[in-house]
């Protein structure tokens, strides 16, 4: 560290600080330190900083069910947010999201002295386990109800559900059919709270929720049965996988998107602008919800007081799935 602080011209305490926290130095100072620590080819001694700083450095994660497009994201949205802090990041991933897994995947990553957990959590079963962590263990939840005690950090789901629902419906659409997600899923149960509470609001038609599992085959399935009423001008798809499937089901059946059945999925993965039709759908932000879950445990680390919920707005994108209302 000295050899570091003379080459950048400053002491071995702004070097620490570039190192431990970046965001107390000024840009010009910690960009020569950086460039010194390049130069020299420098690494931290993470166990000598421990003793120094009584933190490891590293943080754990609890995950679920990561070849989901959603999880997977928001993992790799942490793990970029704690790489930009010179943190490690030690991944549990679980089968099932209860007391007892949330409880034996923490303590797994207490054995290795993480200084706090980000717990992954979009099932409702989870919710018994996210009252009993540890007291003495910072924690933060991602995408979970409001009612914790611990700070969540999510995605407004029905924020975004309305957005699309009164999209169609803005297009001259009598109503809007739903494909949902499955039935434990927050996500799933806040988009439809956020679809039904803008046709209840608007005095339209609410039909029965069709409840896919997220898979393109799912919205092909009902896909299949809303091409067969006339009566389906718009579809609200829960994700845009089952959207996918959706498409295929109608354009199978004789059914023109948009010309005929409007589609509109959720979450805007990155196939699909290149969909035929490109797909209109509600684009989640995975980075900055890994960027807000780091901050909040940080700021759990760090002692400071932290807003218990914190949601980030999603955004409706409009592309060529969607069009007015067909005539008749």
């Amino acid at each position: 560290m000295e050899d570091v602080a003379a080459r950048a011209g400053v002491s071995a305490m702004t070097v620490s600080r570039v190192l431990n926290t970046p965001e107390k130095v000024r840009p010009d100072t910690r960009a020569r330190v950086l460039d010194a620590v390049r130069e020299l080819g420098y690494r931290p001694n993470f166990a000598a900083r421990s003793l120094v700083t009584g933190r490891s450095g590293a943080l754990g994660v609890v995950s679920f069910d990561t070849t989901l497009y959603g999880p997977a994201s928001t993992l790799h949205g942490i793990e970029q947010a704690a790489r930009t802090h010179d943190y490690l990041v030690t991944i549990v991933n679980v089968t099932t999201l209860n007391r007892r897994s949330i409880a034996e995947a923490v303590n797994r990553l207490r054995f290795q002295s993480v200084d706090g957990v980000v717990i992954v959590a979009p099932h409702e079963s989870a919710a018994d386990g996210l009252h009993h962590l540890p007291p003495d263990l910072p924690a933060v939840v991602v995408g979970a109800r409001e009612s914790l005690p611990v700070p969540v950090a999510a995605v407004d789901q029905a924020a975004g559900a309305v957005r699309a629902t009164r999209h169609l419906l803005s297009l001259g659409h009598n109503t809007v059919w739903h494909l949902s997600g499955p039935e434990d899923w927050i996500d799933a149960s806040a988009r439809v709270e956020g679809w039904r509470s803008v046709l209840t609001a608007e005095g339209r038609q609410i039909p029965d929720p069709l409840r896919g599992d997220w898979s393109a085959r799912s919205g092909f399935d009902l896909g299949r049965q809303l091409a067969r009423d006339p009566e389906v001008t718009a579809i609200f798809a829960a994700n845009d996988h089952m959207a996918t499937g959706v498409l295929r089901a109608l354009r199978e059946a004789g059914r023109r998107v948009p010309q005929d059945v409007s589609v509109v999925g959720f979450d805007d993965v990155p196939e699909a602008p290149y969909l035929w039709p490109p797909l209109s759908t509600v684009r989640q932000n995975f980075t900055e919800v890994g960027r807000l879950a780091f901050r909040l445990l940080l700021e759990r680390i760090d002692g400071r007081t932290v807003t218990p919920h914190r949601m980030i707005e999603p955004e409706l994108v409009v592309r060529e799935s969607t069009g007015t209302r067909p005539p008749g």
